[in-house]
């Protein structure tokens, strides 16, 4: 990411940090890579996750490792190791960094891609559903994406109770229809069969467009659980659309699942953030049985859905003030003055490439510089500097000694 780009990364960090920040969540950072068995076990052998994009290496000790695909898996290996729900505890935690998917390419996906998300571990009731759901939400509002644009899918995926009876009615689905489906959705009868609502090929969309719905074949706990999530987010005015084939891409979701996507800048794959309930995920790990929710949120995603709705992150000046110089015999004094307004908290740049005092106006307009403080021959005898507003053009002179305090009032 070069600087225009990464601006916009730290400043989508920033409003995560501020907003994360009001319902209680706090920071963790992972490791960029894990024992392979952390996803496999987490996500599942049989998702495109594990079976077509991991990385995976053997280090110098012969250990299977592997560069993290997503964030979740690590969070709860990490929270388990350290305690972090002992004794019936809760913790909420944010993270952000990158993840290493090996596939193709593409606009708004990358082999390196960066993320965005929160876990809340410990929190079993359907408020802890709707209170990550609202939090996407209005994450994506913060950064100034309209609500127009944006779309909430939201489904349940069921639990132990129910979910294997209605895995297995879609496998068997998956069989009788063999002949009018692609090779891969075949597949996915013995392995993932729920996969098969995400395939693309518009013959398999035709006919899992008649397959089974799971919210048909919920149990009674699950669909209680389904109907508070949407009453709670119904009060608070979230706007969503159920999708029963929605089903999100890991194996380690229960329950709640939900997605936004956006209508522009992204195509057929629109989808800038999502997640879901993994009430058992803990347990693949040899821990207690701990439920667990959260999302993630995909940085090129959303900055294409920024860039199509016409949002733009705040641009932060370079420089409030730009100290000038008249000529070389006053280099020391313009750098000790700049110096001075730098640690006086003001953002301040200076001419490093003995460009002419024209040259040095133009660089300050180009950094968005308010006000440009020239000292030249005529001000050091006098002990003082020139303060030239860049707006209205107006100079005043001050005194040297006093600058910092001149130009922090003149900043307002």
């Amino acid at each position: 990411m070069l600087p225009d780009v990464a601006r916009v990364w730290e400043y989508m960090q920033r409003v995560a940090q501020e907003l994360f920040a009001l319902y209680g969540y706090e920071p963790v950072y992972t490791p960029l890579f894990e024992h392979t068995d952390v996803f496999t076990r987490g996500i599942g052998e049989a998702t495109d996750i594990v079976s077509k994009e991991m990385y995976t290496f053997e280090d110098k000790g012969g250990r299977s490792i592997t560069l993290r695909p997503e964030g979740t898996a690590s969070v709860v290996r990490s929270a388990l190791e350290h305690g972090l729900t002992a004794n019936g505890g809760q913790a909420k935690i944010y993270y952000s960094g990158p993840m290493f998917r090996y596939e193709r390419p593409q606009k708004g996906r990358m082999r390196q891609f960066w993320q965005i998300g929160v876990e809340v571990l410990g929190a079993a009731e359907s408020t802890a559903d709707a209170e990550v759901i609202t939090l996407l939400w209005r994450y994506f509002e913060a950064l100034g994406i309209p609500a127009s644009n944006m779309r909430l899918l939201l489904n349940s995926m069921g639990d132990g109770s129910c979910r294997p009876r209605y895995r297995e009615k879609i496998a068997a689905f998956i069989r009788s229809h063999g002949a009018e489906l692609c090779e891969e959705c075949n597949h996915r009868a013995d392995t993932n069969p729920f996969r098969a609502f995400d395939c693309k090929n518009p013959g398999c969309v035709a006919v899992m467009g008649r397959a089974p719905l799971l919210r048909d074949e919920l149990c009674d706990a699950c669909a209680a659980h389904y109907a508070s999530v949407r009453s709670h987010l119904d009060a608070l005015g979230i706007p969503y659309v159920e999708e029963p084939k929605l089903v999100r891409g890991l194996d380690y979701y229960t329950r709640t699942v939900f997605e936004v996507q956006v209508d522009a800048g992204l195509g057929s794959q629109n989808g800038i953030g999502g997640g879901g309930r993994y009430d058992r995920l803990m347990e693949e790990y040899g821990g207690p049985a701990t439920p667990g929710l959260g999302f993630a949120l995909g940085f090129e995603r959303t900055l294409l859905a920024m860039e199509a709705a016409g949002v733009k992150a705040p641009g932060l000046a370079l420089a409030e003030v730009f100290v000038a110089r008249v000529d070389d015999s006053v280099t020391a004094e313009v750098f000790a003055v700049a110096q001075s307004l730098r640690d006086a908290g003001i953002a301040t740049e200076l001419d490093h490439q003995g460009r002419s005092l024209k040259s040095q106006f133009k660089q300050a307009d180009r950094l968005g510089a308010r006000f440009v403080v020239v000292v030249g021959p005529d001000e050091l005898a006098a002990g003082e500097v020139t303060l030239r507003d860049m707006t209205t053009k107006e100079e005043n002179r001050v005194a040297m000694d006093a600058a910092p305090a001149a130009v922090a009032a003149a900043l307002g």
